[in-house]
C-alpha cells in the first residue's frame, strides 16, 4: 500500500502534469512561500525510496519522473478511504458521496449515466 504525506501527493500532482521536471522546476510550481530546496529534496529521495518516482542524472542535476500512474495511486487511495470509512463498501461510498456534496440534478444524471453504463458493460 503506497502512502504518501500531502507536500508528497503535491509533487506528485506536479510531476504527473509535467511529466519530467528537475528539482528547480519543482520548486516554481510551488506558490510563495516557496518550500526549502533542502525540503524539497528531502521529500523527492523519500518519494524514490518509496518507488513512486525515479530521476536520472544529468550531471549534477537530477531529473524526476512519476513511475506510478496517477490512476493507478487514486485508485489505491480510493480502496483505502473505502475500505477504512465505509465498511469496505462502495456502495455506501457513493451513497454518502452524492447525498453529501450537494450535486446538482445534471451532476447527479450524469453519475446516473455512468452508472447504468457499467449495468449494459455487465449484462
Amino acid at each position: 500500500m503506497i502512502k504518501l504525506s500531502k507536500s508528497e501527493e503535491k509533487i506528485m500532482g506536479y510531476l504527473w502534469q509535467m511529466k519530467r521536471a528537475y528539482l528547480k522546476e519543482l520548486i516554481e510550481c510551488f506558490p510563495e512561500p516557496r518550500p526549502a530546496t533542502t525540503t524539497l529534496a528531502t521529500l523527492l529521495k523519500r518519494m524514490v525510496d518509496k518507488k513512486v518516482i525515479d530521476f536520472e542524472q544529468h550531471g549534477k542535476s537530477r531529473l524526476y519522473f512519476p513511475i506510478i500512474k496517477k490512476k493507478a495511486y487514486f485508485r489505491n487511495t480510493m480502496g483505502e478511504l473505502v475500505s477504512n470509512f465505509f465498511n469496505n463498501s462502495p456502495v455506501q461510498f457513493a451513497s454518502f458521496f452524492a447525498k453529501e456534496n450537494n450535486l446538482s440534478k445534471d451532476e447527479l444524471e450524469d453519475l446516473q449515466h455512468i452508472i447504468s453504463e457499467q449495468i449494459k458493460k455487465l449484462e
